[in-house]
């Protein structure tokens, strides 16, 4: 990082707040010596866990008060009447007054999602933003989005989300020509409701973007694609059903290995194996999503994060960061669909 940055992080966020949430942040200004943060939130909350901190960091750490907390349960409706004093209402207002680049939050997805485009708006040629993180494939990784913000989309906005999620992979994978895929429930061009059989002659004929057709849910971890393209609804159980396989494949393998001294043996000998692919397989591991098309960055973490995986969120932030994704999408929303 050759210039200084600065993240607004919403410490009251998040199943475990400050408790969490400050420490990780504590951690990535220790991994990022240009970044600093200003930690939102009770003043009173937040001053214990800066008590003997080396000067090199405490001059990095700023305070801003924020009297209320939005809960987890909280209606997003009710976030614009109620939440002008919440802790994540002025972590996102400190970026639209730029006073930080992006803002990180484990709260509620729906209140950061209604709060971030009344405070932020989306950007000039984008309807609605949507949320997008990484799901890993036998080559890594790929891109999926939307994962939830918006449940009915039309084809146009699937067309939106494929040219954010191609900028997205280029950017911060350093990916020439992202292959986008659009998700759906055969590669058959007959195959598919008409939103998803329109949105792909759109996208096709847009001719910018290196779309390779229809692609199926079993595509997701093969690595045909490194951008997949849906409406929230599909997007959201797709993730979720990942993550829960996830934990029932690490339950079966831990479970198997207990019955009997023999497999007990064969465990301690595979360890080394099954600790690399655990470590392939865990959703935390890619904790942080980003709500792409608003004019700032914002980043989702699991609301149940703890200490490592709130970290990788604020590593995502310092990566769009670095790269002014919101400005790259602006640029390629000009460019393709002026």
């Amino acid at each position: 990082m050759s210039e200084y940055y600065t993240i607004a992080v919403d410490v009251m966020g998040g199943d475990f707040g400050p408790r969490v949430t400050i420490p990780a942040t504590l951690d990535a200004l220790k991994r990022f010596p240009h970044l600093s943060a200003k930690l939102v939130g009770h003043s009173e909350s937040i001053t214990p866990y800066l008590n003997c901190l080396q000067a090199e960091i405490a001059c990095r750490v700023d305070i801003v008060h924020a009297p209320d907390v939005i809960s987890m349960s909280e209606k997003p409706s009710q976030t614009l009447r109620n939440g002008k004093q919440s802790s994540m209402f002025r972590a996102l207002q400190l970026v639209a007054d730029q006073e930080a680049q992006a803002c990180v939050s484990a709260g509620n997805t729906g209140a950061l999602m209604v709060l971030g485009r009344y405070i932020l708006r989306t950007l000039p040629g984008i309807d609605r933003p949507a949320i997008i993180s990484s799901v890993p494939s036998v080559n890594g990784h790929c891109y999926m989005l939307d994962l939830g913000a918006n449940v009915d989309c039309s084809a146009e906005h699937l067309l939106q989300f494929a040219i954010m999620g191609s900028v997205m992979a280029a950017a911060v994978d350093d990916i020439p020509r992202p292959k986008v895929g659009l998700l759906n429930i055969g590669q058959e061009e007959v195959k598919g409701n008409e939103q998803v059989k329109l949105a792909s002659r759109l996208i096709d004929e847009q001719g910018g973007l290196n779309y390779i057709g229809y692609v199926e849910g079993d595509d997701l971890y093969a690595g045909t694609a490194d951008v997949v393209v849906c409406d929230g609804f599909v997007g959201n159980i797709a993730l979720k059903s990942s993550e829960g396989l996830a934990r029932m494949i690490s339950h079966k393998f831990q479970a198997s290995f207990q019955k009997g001294i023999y497999r007990r043996a064969l465990a301690m000998l595979a360890r080394p194996v099954l600790r690399d692919l655990k470590k392939q397989m865990d959703p935390s591991r890619r904790n942080g999503a980003s709500l792409l098309g608003l004019q700032g960055i914002v980043i989702k973490s699991h609301g149940s994060a703890n200490q490592n995986c709130f970290g990788y969120a604020l590593d995502q932030a310092v990566a769009e960061i670095e790269q002014n994704v919101p400005r790259l999408i602006c640029k390629e929303i000009e460019d393709k669909l002026a």
